[in-house]
């Protein structure tokens, strides 16, 4: 729970029916997914009961039901510890299930180190590079986006309302094919990155703007009208008495959109962008060890997400100590 409650309930980890329930349902999913069929376990049970095909399937019901005894097992001794080392706990183990399921592609290790170098130096250099440049104008777009909204002014609220809804009505895949084989045949020829660029800023200051339209309307009305009284102007109210208030619900949503962003930029490959996803795709097809290199990208876009997620974490803390 958010706030720790004074009322104690019954833990429903403690309720026979749901340890039942839980038990049911893993053994199915084990059984149904036959996981032991070609570990040591599996091969044990099955050399114990016998061959044929009725004692396959007893050793894989009878494997998938200690599977949900062991899951059991675990979900109860999880329950006993602090909610950190749980927490760290469950981390551990998913992590653990993760490298299982890359390890039975049959990897090739010293492939990956070979190219993880240039992936980093190239592939995520560009990956930042253009995400980084994507929402700060993004951010820009977002801001005038969401005052022309709010704004008295009929062809400010015309032109922004028709921004947000072309490009959030839009995918973004056709905004870049747009940009960058649309302009040439008007005259103006653009690069692959200036095109991939200008289109995620599009259309992410089209969704951004209605997050910073939600903070700024979220500021109770008695704002504005107490900053007109101290004779300040509508612009003044809202750099400094507005904004500063609306930042700390805008961040989150924010935060999420430059992740999202930093994902989506994998869409700029289509135009030969030498990004991530354009190195996964390309050097997994020289020697064609395609998963090597997807995976690799996949735990590197992971990595990148989590590293702004505790920034995102950070700014959210000083923001909420400034309030204090």
């Amino acid at each position: 729970m958010i706030y720790s409650d004074n009322v104690k309930s019954r833990e429903l980890i403690k309720e026979a029916w749901f340890n039942i329930l839980v038990f049911v349902f893993i053994s199915l999913l084990a059984y149904l997914l036959d996981i032991f069929a070609d570990t040591l376990f599996g091969r044990l049970i099955l050399e114990a009961i016998g061959d044929g095909e009725q004692a396959q399937i007893i050793a894989r019901v009878f494997s998938s039901a200690i599977f949900g005894v062991l899951f059991l097992c675990n979900l109860h001794f999880i329950g006993r510890l602090p909610l950190k080392r749980q927490v760290l706990i469950v981390w551990i183990e998913l992590l653990i299930l993760f490298l299982y399921f890359f390890y039975s592609f049959d990897l090739e290790l010293p492939f990956i180190v070979q190219k993880i170098g240039f992936m980093i130096t190239r592939g995520v250099s560009t990956t930042l590079f253009v995400s980084a440049i994507a929402i700060t104008i993004a951010f820009i777009l977002a801001l005038i986006g969401a005052i022309a909204k709010l704004s008295s002014n009929g062809f400010a609220i015309g032109i922004a309302s028709f921004y947000t809804s072309f490009f959030r009505g839009l995918p973004l895949l056709m905004q870049i094919y747009l940009l960058y084989l649309g302009l040439p045949q008007l005259g103006f020829v653009i690069g692959a990155i200036p095109a991939g660029i200008i289109a995620l800023s599009l259309c992410y200051g089209a969704y951004m703007t209605e997050i910073f339209r939600a903070g700024i309307l979220s500021i109770p009305r008695g704002q504005w009208e107490a900053s007109r009284a101290l004779a300040l102007s509508p612009y003044q109210t809202l750099a400094w008495v507005i904004l500063p208030q609306a930042i700390r619900l805008i961040i989150p949503p924010t935060g999420n959109q430059f992740i999202a962003m930093l994902k989506d930029s994998s869409l700029v490959s289509v135009l030969g962008v030498w990004e991530l996803m354009f190195l996964a795709r390309t050097m997994g097809q020289e020697d064609f060890r395609h998963m090597e290199m997807l995976i690799t990208a996949a735990l590197l876009y992971w990595s990148l997400s989590i590293i702004l997620e505790r920034i995102q974490a950070r700014i959210e803390v000083i923001f909420s100590k400034s309030k204090d």
